[in-house]
């Protein structure tokens, strides 16, 4: 795959969304618990979950958009 998978994550109070588009258009979601103490830790554990349940390698992700509520 070419770098052209797209990833976006909205660290929310109580849940953590991310959703990856693949370069083929495809569109996959994760939804983890939001860690108040340490948010990254949703962030980086579902980025590891949908990029490895969508075979995606994290080089092939050309964008992160971020948003938090």
């Amino acid at each position: 795959m070419s770098r052209d998978a797209r990833l976006a994550v909205d660290i929310g109070g109580t849940f953590t969304d991310l959703v990856l588009e693949k370069g083929d258009g495809e569109f996959h979601s994760v939804k983890i618990l939001t860690t108040p103490h340490a948010p990254e830790e949703a962030v980086l554990e579902g980025t590891k979950r949908i990029l490895t349940e969508t075979g995606v390698a994290a080089a092939d992700v050309s964008l992160v958009i971020h948003g938090t509520t």
